[in-house]
């Protein structure tokens, strides 16, 4: 009897989630009705991100930032990249780029960086310049010299120059190719455990100008960091696709704060000005895999000693 209501139950609460993930797709008499929540569900749809515990500093008996790079070519990595462009999938689905430029575009994300250390605070609108990048080509280049007593805006506005005298470049989501992840170990000796959390999340690409001088051999880059704890209200909307149960997705927040993730470890806080691997083990990518694993496996000690009498 027992085993029938646990199982009742389950299925109930399963049943929950699915309506909130594509609430009312199975009583839609229209497309327009999908998605769209009833006055009864909204009442009872608690749909924000699960907050942070406080952890006070003395809480924290061992800690230890490190700085990792997230390969999109890896498939547990795939549901940060697809998809990669506007398909018929409307909305509901976007990659982790299109997110947060999406949020960007909107004012709903302003806690954008330069770089991992969060010291100078970038408008989103001076982030999107590294999106769009356009040059005269050889044409353009023959009429403004035809030109010499006139500048680029007069000859743009008399119909001279116009589009076709250009070479355009825009960063599309499926030039994401990694993404650069820095966060924070620590051993919390209230709960006796060692935990995680992420601080900041950056998107890699080629710029629009490399795209368009070096075209697929263009070096990804550091494009902009978010500081993660104020991008969690957006993160936690948006909806990654659960490739095991697509009744069930999970949302960015959760994929990210669970981990469900596969990066290498390209640096840790240390006291040469927190270096790079790649620094001080030069020309050796296996060397580097080695030490990465070394850096891993120091910090998973940590918890392993705690225990040893």
């Amino acid at each position: 009897m027992n085993r029938k209501i646990f199982l009742s139950v389950s299925l109930l609460f399963a049943g929950v989630i699915g309506v909130n993930a594509q609430s009312n797709i199975l009583n839609a008499k229209t497309p327009d009705e999908i998605g769209k929540k009833t006055a009864a569900q909204d009442s009872l749809d608690y749909d924000k991100p699960l907050p942070y515990g406080y952890v006070g500093d003395r809480d924290m008996l061992f800690a230890k930032r490190v700085w990792e790079v997230v390969d999109l070519d890896q498939r547990i990595n795939f549901p940060m990249y697809f998809p990669t462009e506007d398909s018929h999938l409307g909305d509901e689905r976007q990659s982790l780029f299109g997110v947060l430029t999406a949020a960007m575009d909107s004012g709903k994300l302003t806690e954008v960086y330069e770089d991992s250390y969060f010291t100078t605070k970038v408008p989103p609108e001076n982030v999107k310049d590294k999106f769009f990048f356009k040059e005269l080509n050889g044409s353009g280049i023959d009429l403004k010299n035809q030109y010499p007593d006139k500048d680029l805006a007069q000859l743009e506005a008399e119909g001279i120059i116009n589009a076709e005298h250009y070479d355009t470049s825009i960063l599309q989501p499926s030039d994401v190719t990694k993404y650069k992840v820095m966060g924070i170990w620590y051993f919390d000796k209230r709960q006796g455990e060692l935990k995680y959390r992420i601080l900041g999340i950056c998107p890699m690409a080629p710029s629009a100008l490399d795209k368009l001088r070096s075209g697929e051999g263009a070096e990804a880059v550091e494009l902009f960091w978010v500081f993660y704890p104020g991008a969690r209200d957006v993160l936690h909307k948006a909806k990654a696709f659960n490739e095991r149960n697509s009744a069930m997705p999970i949302t960015f927040d959760h994929l990210l704060n669970s981990r469900r993730f596969s990066g290498t470890i390209v640096k840790e806080e240390n006291v040469m000005g927190d270096r790079l691997i790649e620094e001080y083990m030069r020309d050796n990518s296996q060397m580097q895999l080695l030490e990465a694993e070394r850096v891993k496996d120091k910090i998973r000690n940590f918890e392993q000693d705690m225990w040893n009498y």
